[in-house]
Parts: C-alpha cells; sequence; structure tokens
C-alpha cells in the first residue's frame, strides 16, 4: 500500500529531477560566456598592461576644445565589466571625464530603438568615411551625406532624429538613456558643454551643409546644441565600462539587470563602432585587435566583447587620428593576451 508520506517523498524527488534537468536560463545580470578568460588570467592581463603604459607619454591632450586642453595628462584608469556583472579597476577610476564621441553609440542605440534599424540606415547610413571625424568634404562626397553615425556629421543627423516636443525633452531623454545604460545617474559637466558651445563653428556649418542636402531631420542648431550636451555628459572609467557591458550583454544592464537597447539592434551598433568607432584609424584597429570600440576625444576608449565583457581606458593624450594613445595600446595588449580578438577562431573557444 502506498502511504501518503511515500507519496509526498516520491513528489518531492520527481520536482528535484525536473528542477535539475529543466532549462532555466540565469538572470540576465549573472550570464557568463563559456568561453570567457578565468577571472586570474583576465586580471593579470589587466595588471601587465597598466605596468607596461603606465609612463607612456606619447600623444597630446586635444586643444581645439580649450578646457580639455589642460586637463592633467598623467590622468590613467582601466575598468572591467563582465556580463555577469565583475568588476575589475585600476587607476584613476574615479575621475570624471566628459564622454565626448563614445556618446555617438549611445544615441544611435535610442534613435534606433524610436525609428528602428532600417530607417536610421536609410537616414544616416553606415559607411566609413576614411577621413577626420570633423571632416567636411565628406558629406559632400558621400552619397549618402552623413556616412555613419560615429563621424560628427552622421552623430549630430542622429541625434536630430530622436523625439521631443522641445530640446530639453530630447536632451533629458539622452540623459536618462545613458544613464540607464551605465547603470547610475550621470550628469553634465558645464564646464565642458560651455567651452564645447563656443567653440563649434565647425559643428554649426556641418549642421547647414546638411541641411542644404535634407539630412537632418530637426532644427539644425538645436540638434548641434543637443549633440554638443551629450558629448559633455561626465562619466568615470568604470561607469564608462558599465556601459560597454550593457552593449556586450545584449542590451541588458548586467548592474541593474534592466533591458535597455533591443538586443536585435546590437548586430548593428557593434558592426558600426568596428566600421568607424576610431575613425579614420578604425581600419588599423580592426586589423590589429579587431574589437568593436569607440573613442572620445578627452582620452576614453570603450571596446566591447560580446558576451563576456567590456573594457573603458581613460588617458587624454590622443594621437593624430584623435584616439588616446595609451588606451589603444592597454586594450591592444589585453586583446592578444587572452585571443578575444572576434576574428580569431580562438574567441569562441577553437584553438
Amino acid at each position: 500500500m502506498v502511504t501518503k508520506r511515500m507519496q509526498a517523498t516520491t513528489l518531492i524527488v520527481a520536482v528535484f529531477f525536473a528542477a535539475a534537468f529543466a532549462s532555466v536560463p540565469l538572470p540576465a545580470q549573472t550570464r557568463r560566456s563559456p568561453v570567457a578568460p578565468r577571472d586570474e588570467q583576465l586580471k593579470a592581463a589587466v595588471n601587465e598592461a597598466y605596468g607596461m603604459f603606465k609612463n607612456d607619454a606619447t600623444g597630446k591632450n586635444a586643444d581645439y576644445i580649450p578646457y580639455l586642453a589642460h586637463v592633467d595628462s598623467k590622468l590613467f584608469g582601466i575598468a572591467v565589466v563582465t556580463t555577469d556583472n565583475k568588476v575589475y579597476t585600476l587607476g584613476d577610476v574615479g575621475y570624471s571625464f566628459s564622454i565626448q564621441s563614445i556618446s555617438k553609440v549611445f544615441t544611435l542605440a535610442l534613435a534606433m530603438e524610436e525609428q528602428g534599424a532600417d530607417k536610421v540606415f536609410e537616414k544616416v547610413g553606415s559607411e566609413p568615411t576614411g577621413r577626420p571625424f570633423n571632416s567636411v568634404s565628406a558629406v559632400v562626397d558621400m552619397p549618402t551625406h552623413t556616412g555613419n553615425p560615429l563621424v560628427n556629421a552622421g552623430a549630430i543627423a542622429t541625434t536630430s532624429l530622436i523625439s521631443g516636443s522641445s530640446v530639453n525633452e530630447k536632451w533629458n531623454k539622452i540623459l536618462a538613456f545613458y544613464s540607464a545604460a551605465a547603470g547610475e545617474k550621470l550628469a553634465l559637466i558645464d564646464e565642458v558643454y560651455q567651452s564645447e558651445a563656443a567653440t563649434n563653428q565647425g559643428n554649426r556649418a556641418l549642421a547647414a551643409l546638411l541641411l542644404k542636402y535634407d539630412r537632418i531631420y530637426s532644427e539644425p542648431l538645436d540638434a548641434v546644441d543637443i549633440y554638443t550636451k551629450q558629448c559633455s555628459v561626465g562619466v568615470n572609467v568604470k561607469q564608462l565600462a558599465q556601459m560597454g557591458a550593457t552593449l556586450a550583454n545584449s542590451g541588458t544592464n548586467p548592474v541593474s539587470g534592466e533591458r535597455v537597447i533591443r538586443s536585435e539592434d546590437i548586430p548593428e551598433i557593434l558592426a558600426t563602432m568596428t566600421m568607424a568607432g576610431l575613425y579614420d584609424g578604425s581600419g588599423g584597429w580592426a586589423w590589429h585587435v579587431g574589437l568593436p570600440a569607440k573613442s572620445g576625444v578627452w582620452g576614453g576608449i570603450l571596446a566591447v566583447v560580446p558576451g563576456k565583457g567590456a573594457i573603458a581606458v581613460f588617458a587624454p593624450p590622443l594621437d593624430e587620428a584623435g584616439n588616446s594613445v595609451k588606451a589603444q595600446k592597454v586594450i591592444s595588449h589585453v586583446a592578444k593576451k587572452l585571443d578575444i580578438n572576434l576574428f580569431s577562431p580562438g574567441s569562441v573557444g577553437l584553438q
């Protein structure tokens, strides 16, 4: 005879085995790629790169924005954030610098959220220009007139796509989106904004040229002002790495667990970063490093390793293309050491 106790025991065992073999996805913030580097490997590679390049004085600060010319060129910070929300930092990680052109990636994501990827591609494009980020001739010569969302003309056009009944509404929406990607509240660095706004005649000229070609989608000077503000948002290197980890984690912030960017938009965003993220140095970066990345002229570079995490490096001195010299060297060293170049079979566990 089967007793109630035996029935209960059988039920418990059945539930246990069902749970053990059920395909239950882990929460987004705890996902980890099966071919991600071990923690000790990651820490060793980052420590080694920090020591190798800490005293590298190559390059010079951006000086076309007066505020940036006077930033301490010895500042140097590294942060890695993984898709399972492990954080590793070294150096000047508490220093807040302006995100500059790295902002273009996240405004692109917001525009794709609102307009759809196909519409953004139609209106802005995604072709490398092979020219400086502020090139006027690229606007005239490229068939789409903007080229891609990561050069200034394309970024201004992308910003003009963001919906809102006023400049303030659009700006606040962009700032809130950046904060969600970072998992922390971000704010404008007003001194940087004022410095840029006083010297952004080139961007105003680009906006006027876009108007000529019907490639800007709001009042041109409003778009330039919002674009100038988005470039002046302050981040520290850890917050920047958290923004990158959101991209690496299929659009879900690994810190907050919040879905920020549509997962279906991630491939197009990372492809654009690969083609144009380091301006006219992007081809060399893809050749030697093989990671989607975006640079900013205050000295930040954010590199994304899909499914694994992101590395952000901050060091103000730039090369002639406008990319941090030290940050490039650090990320390149770490990518080679860990074999995370996306074009390498080792990046997916093959030897």
